[in-house]
């Protein structure tokens, strides 16, 4: 489980997978100066229920991955988390899609 600690406070485990497409989608917004709401469903461990941030620019944001390896990118899945990044509830985690694959010319 990797971790994602948000102003230096709140410290959120996500898996490296998980992690590693969150941070190409938040930074890709933090990057255009973009501030948008960031929601996931809590663990069991933590009451079983859902947490909001308010994502902004000045806000510092620290991605640490349990792994030593970077995860494949699934470019299907980053379409679809910044669909919800761009809508107005905010970025949520969606289930990861099969990735399209470009078809190779006959």
């Amino acid at each position: 489980m990797g971790k994602l600690t948000y102003d230096s406070t709140l410290v959120v485990d996500f898996d490296d997978r998980v992690l590693a497409h969150l941070q190409i989608v938040i930074g890709a917004k933090l990057r255009r100066n973009e501030s948008f709401y960031f929601s996931w469903r809590d663990d069991a461990a933590v009451g079983d229920g859902r947490s909001v941030i308010w994502l902004h620019p000045s806000i510092p944001v620290f991605y640490k991955y349990h792994g030593g390896r970077v995860p494949g990118i699934n470019r299907s899945w980053i379409e679809e988390l910044m669909a919800t990044a761009n809508s107005s509830g905010g970025l949520r985690i969606v289930p990861e899609p099969p990735e399209r694959r470009a078809v190779e010319p006959e």
